[in-house]
């Protein structure tokens, strides 16, 4: 019994806390609140308007005057009325704003979340800064899960170089660019990653055209044909999905990514064409472009860019994920002239067939050999190599050559479960220590 009795003192105290939150600055309630009491308080005024003409009135009934004198508590002192009367009149309006919004919320809460803490929330990140990430695959769908707990203002711009897969497939089928990394995005930022997201991220299996498929690619698809543009249909996905941020593309020109590899005990380099072709060839990459090789950027990618706070670009494939963004000519000409923090993150583990024994300063020198040198203010490179790995990866290692740059920021980035991944929390938080370090302290 004194349990229970201690659990409603406690219930009670944190209703009177959370009723203290709706007042806190940022969460735009106040403002109407107060609307709302002043048009109270007019109502309130005509009624004592009325009261004192039935007063003043000799016609009035001294039955009725009696019920009034008594109504209006006119036996106590004035002031102890305006206490009494006001007390109970923001009380009451506190209440029903309170259990109103309640009531018209409760359709879109998520069980056990208080509407106070959801908005507090949605507030914060509404403030949070404009980040711009590029990349494409798991990795970068990993960065939005970290980032959108921070902000609301991310912008991811997705490769659409895939030619494997389900995205590869429908592409060739149906002649739209390919959705899967851009799905894996949108799953990632979405604001409830339950039902509905899974069903996103669903692929079919068992006999018939539908292997291999994932039903997001299939939805992306069949959006695309109803809207008749990709872009649009993206877009509508995001909506579906409740997202928090936008994915675009980082070019809507059908490009394809061409690279010249060294293969083992070959002295001749290979061309190969095509993304999905190129780990398999297991080989050493030299040199990558993309064809056409004058695509221009979607606009909307390159408005986000130049109005960034800060430009990631990673984790990701470094030759099929990361550098088809970058040699999109008008995009990477847009990050050059944005006044962004602009960092890179490697990887954790190396890529079998892509970036087999590469360092940190590997995947750098890398990246800047094809789209120029100091392009980034911050490399961030993970330093715990606990853990087991693939037998056909190797730690991505902060050397000596890595430790030598002064942009080298390491840290403890690793997945615990997962050692060759990033954790999406740990990602998340080193980046945004690193751009409250450069521009002062996240509001």
């Amino acid at each position: 019994m004194d349990n229970l009795r201690k659990a409603e003192r406690e219930r009670l105290l944190q209703n009177i806390r959370d009723l203290g939150r709706w007042l806190a600055p940022g969460l735009g309630i106040k403002r109407w609140f107060f609307v709302v009491l002043a048009g109270i308080t007019f109502l309130g005024l005509g009624l004592a308007i009325l009261l004192l003409d039935l007063y003043r009135t000799e016609s009035t009934d001294p039955t009725l005057l009696t019920i009034l004198a008594y109504a209006s508590l006119r036996f106590l002192p004035r002031v102890l009325r305006v206490l009494i009367f006001g007390g109970l009149g923001v009380g009451m309006v506190a209440f029903g704003i309170y259990r109103l919004n309640r009531s018209l919320l409760r359709p879109f809460l998520r069980p056990g979340h208080a509407v106070v803490d959801e908005l507090e929330n949605y507030r914060r990140r509404e403030r949070g800064p404009r980040i711009v990430t590029i990349g494409g695959g798991h990795g970068l769908a990993t960065l939005l899960r970290g980032l959108k707990t921070y902000t609301r203002n991310l912008t991811a711009i997705v490769t659409v170089a895939d030619d494997g897969g389900s995205s590869g497939r429908l592409r060739e089928t149906y002649g739209i660019l390919p959705p899967g990394d851009i799905r894996n995005c949108l799953a990632a930022l979405s604001n409830d990653e339950q039902m509905l997201t899974q069903l996103f991220r669903y692929r079919f299996s068992g006999a018939g055209e539908l292997d291999g498929h994932s039903f997001g690619n299939l939805f992306i698809t069949a959006l695309a044909e109803i809207t008749g543009s990709f872009e649009e249909a993206v877009a509508e996905s995001g909506r579906v999905l409740s997202v928090s941020g936008r994915v675009l593309p980082s070019t809507l020109h059908d490009v394809k990514l061409v690279a010249d590899m060294q293969l083992p005990n070959v002295l001749n380099q290979v061309r190969v064409q095509g993304e999905s072709r190129i780990p398999q060839m297991a080989g050493r990459v030299r040199h990558v472009w993309l064809e056409p090789n004058d695509a221009p950027a979607f606009p909307p990618a390159l408005k986000a860019v130049l109005n960034a706070d800060m430009i990631v670009v990673g984790p990701g494939s470094l030759y099929t994920s990361l550098l088809p963004n970058l040699l999109v000519e008008d995009l990477l000409g847009a990050i050059k002239a944005s006044r962004a923090l602009k960092v890179y993150v490697s990887n954790i583990a190396t890529q079998s067939g892509e970036t087999d024994l590469y360092s940190c300063y590997d995947h750098t020198r890398a990246l800047e050999e094809h789209v120029g040198d100091n392009l980034f203010d911050v490399v961030v490179c993970n330093d715990n190599y606990e853990g087991e790995l693939n037998p056909d990866s190797q730690w991505v290692r902060a050397d000596e050559k890595t430790l030598a740059d002064s942009r080298v920021q390491c840290s403890d980035l690793s997945d615990a479960s997962h050692p060759w991944r990033h954790d999406s929390s740990k990602l998340a938080r080193t980046l945004i220590e690193i751009l409250a370090e450069y521009t002062g302290p996240l509001t």
